[in-house]
C-alpha cells in the first residue's frame, strides 16, 4: 500500500466543500446518502431506530473522490458514459482500466490519516481488531434496483495496512465488469456514481444471512425470504 504525500492544503482544493472523509455510523441517516452511500445510510437509520448494529465508521465518498482524482479516472468515465450498454466488450475493457487505475493509485495521506485515526478509535485501545470492510455505493439499495452483490465485502480484516488494502479493493470494485454492465443497463451515468466504505467490528456469528422483505424470485411483497447459513455467511 503506497501513500500520496501531497500537502494537505492541496487536498483541500480537491474537496472544496470540506466534506468529512470519515464519519461514525451513529451520526448517519438517510439524508447522508450522497456522502456515505446506500448501505451506510441504512445502517445509520437502523441505529437510530434502536436496532443492534455492530459499531463502526464510514469512509465517505469524499475520500473516494480524492483517490479517483489521483487515479485520473475522469476521462475513463467519460468514455464509459458515451458507450452503449450493448457494447459489452468495450464496457468490459473500460471497466478493467478504471478498476486498475484505482488499485494502483497512491492513497492520499490525508485519507490514510483519517482512516487510521478512526480504526484506532474503534479498537478502543485493544490490539488491532478484526473488522468487516463493506462497500456502500451511492447507486445502491434504490427502490428500482438493489445492486445486491455488485461491489465487494471483506471479512475478518485485521490491522490498518490490511484495512487500507481492503478499502482500496472496495473502491476498485465499483468498476468490475458486472457492476458496470448492471449500471449501463439501468442507464445510470457512471460519472455520477461514488463509493463509500463501511468499517464495522466483526461479530462472532453462529448464523448469518439476509432477510428479503419481498420474495426476490417472484417479487411478491406478501412473502418474506430468509437466506442464512452457519458461520459468517
Amino acid at each position: 500500500m503506497r501513500i500520496h504525500d501531497r500537502e494537505p492544503q492541496q487536498w483541500s482544493e480537491r474537496n472544496p466543500e470540506n466534506a468529512a472523509l470519515v464519519v461514525p455510523l451513529n451520526t448517519i441517516d438517510h439524508t447522508s446518502l450522497p456522502l456515505v452511500g446506500g448501505k451506510a445510510a441504512n445502517l445509520g437509520e437502523l441505529i437510530r431506530a434502536g436496532f443492534s448494529v455492530p459499531p463502526g465508521f464510514c469512509v465517505t465518498t469524499a475520500a473516494y473522490t480524492l483517490l479517483s482524482d489521483v487515479a485520473g479516472l475522469a476521462p475513463i468515465l467519460a468514455e464509459l458514459a458515451s458507450t452503449d450498454a450493448a457494447e459489452t466488450a468495450r464496457l468490459a475493457a473500460l471497466a478493467t482500466t478504471a478498476s486498475a487505475a484505482l488499485l494502483h493509485a497512491l492513497i492520499p495521506a490525508i485519507v490514510v490519516e483519517a482512516i487510521t485515526t478512526a480504526y484506532q478509535a474503534l479498537s478502543n485501545g485493544e490490539a488491532p481488531i478484526p473488522v468487516a470492510v463493506r462497500s456502500s455505493a451511492t447507486a445502491e439499495d434504490l427502490p428500482s434496483a438493489s445492486f445486491a452483490g455488485q461491489q465487494e465485502t471483506y471479512l475478518n480484516i485485521v490491522g490498518i495496512e490490511a484495512v487500507l488494502t481492503a478499502i482500496q479493493h472496495c473502491w476498485a470494485s465499483l468498476w468490475t465488469d458486472r457492476a458496470v454492465n448492471y449500471r449501463a443497463n439501468l442507464s445510470i451515468d457512471p460519472r455520477t456514481v461514488r463509493l463509500a466504505v463501511v468499517i464495522q467490528r466483526m461479530v462472532n456469528a453462529q448464523v448469518a444471512g439476509v432477510l428479503f422483505t419481498a420474495n426476490p424470485l417472484t417479487g411478491r411483497r406478501r412473502e418474506s425470504v430468509i437466506d442464512a447459513n452457519p458461520g459468517l455467511g
